[in-house]
């Protein structure tokens, strides 16, 4: 299984991450962006707001995950991934441009491989307004509740254009309930 756990910063991916760590003890952990060492460099100068251009900041997650899959997925394809954010959260977030551009590029970029498993951690506007007023946010964080909530409606649109294997799962439940709704989709 590929499997990969989305949603807009403070949702839970963290948490869930963990969860998982104890019940898949074998499985290979990795994340997006930065899951390699040229992607640790490329994270650092996205979120700090180095790409002056959207164009830019694109092309630097996109080096990214194109490093990914060549050096983590690729060579543990046969066992189990399980990734904090993917290629979703690659073409949800470029909202500057079509997702139906930012499909295309982003299946270059991955080779056309893509999870087997997506689960999508959702919050009401409401919810993400408490979480994120509750941290530091970062330079993608700052553009507002509304970009966020967009980027969130782009990742089920892109799951659903992409065919994918999917669950929404509502960000808000308890840990523990969101932890056995995750278990059940991935023993289906």
């Amino acid at each position: 299984m590929y499997v990969v756990i989305e949603g807009v910063d403070t949702a839970g991916k963290s948490t869930q991450i963990s969860a998982l760590k104890s019940k898949f003890p074998e499985a290979i952990f990795t994340k997006e962006p930065g899951g390699t060492d040229l992607g640790v460099k490329l994270r650092t100068m996205a979120l700090g707001g180095e790409a002056k251009s959207n164009i830019a900041e694109m092309f630097l997650f996109l080096a990214d995950r194109a490093e990914h899959i060549v050096e983590v997925i690729k060579p543990n394809i046969n066992n189990t991934i399980i990734s904090d954010r993917s290629v979703i959260s690659g073409i949800a977030y470029a909202t500057k441009f079509p997702l139906d551009e930012m499909i295309d590029l982003n299946k270059t970029a991955t080779s056309n491989i893509l999870p087997s498993h997506v689960i999508i951690l959702e919050l009401s506007k409401n919810e993400l307004v408490s979480r994120l007023s509750a941290k530091e946010n970062d330079s993608i964080e700052l553009r507002g509740i509304d970009y966020l909530l967009n980027i969130q409606n782009r990742m089920k649109e892109t799951v659903k254009k992409l065919n994918l294997n999917h669950v929404v799962i509502d960000a808000s439940l308890s840990i523990e309930e969101i932890e056995n709704k995750i278990e059940d989709f991935l023993n289906e």
